[in-house]
């Protein structure tokens, strides 16, 4: 069965960086398609980047320009880079894969942006 265990959520200042990593236990070229969610308390959950296995990306228009979604074949994670971070980008941060059969989900990373 897939795990999915989200790393490197934090306090961060408004204006700062920070690099998510999503650690699997199968491998990532198993995977059809690897999101980026986010959900804030009270908020909907909202696919922030999307990475499909060719290699075309997708992302939210709140988070263009200062996000990118990548995976690293040798450490087998799938990772998020976020720039320029905002109050706005706050909650958790959580890792989905689809492969042939199923999606699977992480428990999710708390991201907290403020002063």
């Amino acid at each position: 069965q897939v795990q999915l265990v989200e790393s490197g959520g934090r306090l961060v200042q408004p204006g700062g960086s920070l690099r998510l990593s999503c650690a699997a236990s199968g491998s990532i070229s198993s995977f059809l398609v690897m999101h980026w969610y986010r959900q804030a308390p009270g908020k909907r959950r909202d696919m922030v980047a999307t990475l499909i296995n060719d290699g075309r990306t997708i992302y939210a228009d709140s988070v263009k320009g200062r996000f990118i979604i990548s995976r690293d074949n040798a450490a087998n994670t799938i990772n998020l880079q976020m720039y320029s971070l905002e109050p706005e980008d706050t909650g958790l941060y959580l890792c989905n894969v689809h492969d042939r059969l199923a999606a699977y989900w992480g428990q999710g990373t708390q991201v907290t942006v403020s002063s």
